[in-house]
């Protein structure tokens, strides 16, 4: 009996020794780990900037004369040539004194060709011919001026191009000092984009770029890209035409004026969308932005040793583009990092490493609530 207890004893111990060992080694199997191997592409940023869309053309029409207006010829958004009629105003003051200064222009003509004879035959001086003359100069003067201000009265359009809106109706009393012009009228064949720079987005702008001079500067802007305010990507990208130069000092911005091809006018006077200025990086090493973590304000990444431990590496970038970060240095070539979740492992922690594709990582997070 006593023979039979000391057997079941020794196979008891047996079988904890053996789980002990297993659950040992469970302990110590290192934990499964997503990593990506890391590699140079090229990437392509943009800097945005909130603009505003003029036409190449856009000319304010104003009365040259007081009136009232006695006929509105065109609407708002109508295509109008150059020297078409868009308001009439009244005139009938203005052409009684036109024919009243024409009159006097008849008066002074006879009185000069009364005197011409009288001057011949030596009867009276050629000073009071002078002075007949004068007067005719002056007369006709004056109903040339009274006739130009009735061709005024038919205000007509200075340029071809799309009017805005219409400001004044029938009836209404203008005048050429009116805080309001009548309408506008804009070309829009080809339109302008303003936007402005701060001090320091301009002169790290300027420094991307070749050239002895800012004009040379501005040949080597790249071609620029407008979004629209429906998010949209316009189809026709622009350059960058001029640049002020100057800081405005109450603003503190620099400005600058792109142009766009507008052929199938889409775009109009008083749009408004965002400039979206490229920053091109070739061959540079990309890093996601679930890839690193941060500390004291610096960014990491842990990397994968050869014997699959982790080494914190700090990251050197330039840009964050599409959420990944542009490296210029803490990183080759071929290196494996972590690939998700860096922050919740340490430096030197063993790991059992498993590969996964770049874009399944790099790829933003979709919203599934939108």
């Amino acid at each position: 009996m006593r023979l039979f207890s000391c057997f079941i004893f020794l196979v008891l111990l047996s079988g904890c020794k053996e789980s002990g060992t297993q659950d040992g080694q469970a302990a110590a199997t290192p934990p499964e780990v997503q990593v990506l191997e890391v590699k140079k592409d090229s990437i392509t940023g943009y800097q945005n900037y909130p603009a505003s869309i003029e036409g190449i053309v856009s000319s304010e029409v104003r009365a040259k004369v007081s009136g009232y207006i006695q006929n509105v010829m065109v609407d708002a958004g109508q295509r109008v040539t150059k020297g078409q009629p868009l308001f009439r105003l009244e005139t009938e003051t203005l052409n009684e004194d036109a024919q009243a200064a024409q009159a006097s222009v008849n008066a002074a003509q006879v009185e000069v060709e009364k005197l011409v004879p009288l001057v011949d035959q030596g009867i009276i001086s050629s000073v009071q011919l002078e002075t007949a003359r004068a007067n005719l100069a002056r007369a006709k003067s004056n109903y040339n001026s009274i006739a130009a201000k009735i061709g005024y009265a038919t205000v007509k359009s200075p340029v071809d191009g799309y009017l805005g809106s219409i400001n004044f109706r029938e009836g209404s009393l203008v005048s050429p000092s009116d805080p309001k012009p009548l309408t506008s009228v804009s070309n829009i064949e080809r339109v302008y984009a303003f936007f402005s720079m701060n001090e320091a987005q301009y002169l790290d702008f300027l420094q991307e770029f070749q050239g002895n001079s800012l004009e040379e500067k501005v040949k080597n802007f790249p071609r620029v890209s407008l979004k629209l305010v429906n998010g949209s990507l316009y189809d026709q990208q622009g350059e960058i035409e001029t640049v002020s130069g100057q800081i405005n000092p109450e603003s503190g911005t620099v400005s600058f004026r792109a142009v766009f091809d507008n052929p199938g006018e889409l775009l109009s006077d008083g749009n408004s969308g965002t400039i979206m200025i490229p920053s091109v990086y070739p061959d540079h090493i990309l890093v996601p932005e679930r890839s690193v973590f941060d500390m004291q304000g610096e960014v990491f990444a842990y990397r994968v040793t050869e014997n699959n431990t982790l080494e914190a590496v700090k990251l050197n970038y330039i840009d964050i583009v599409n959420n990944q970060y542009v490296v210029t240095g803490g990183l080759a070539p071929g290196d494996r990092i972590v690939a998700i979740g860096p922050d919740r492992l340490r430096a030197s922690q063993q790991i059992t490493p498993r590969s996964v594709p770049y874009d399944s990582v790099a790829r933003p997070i979709e919203a599934i609530f939108k």
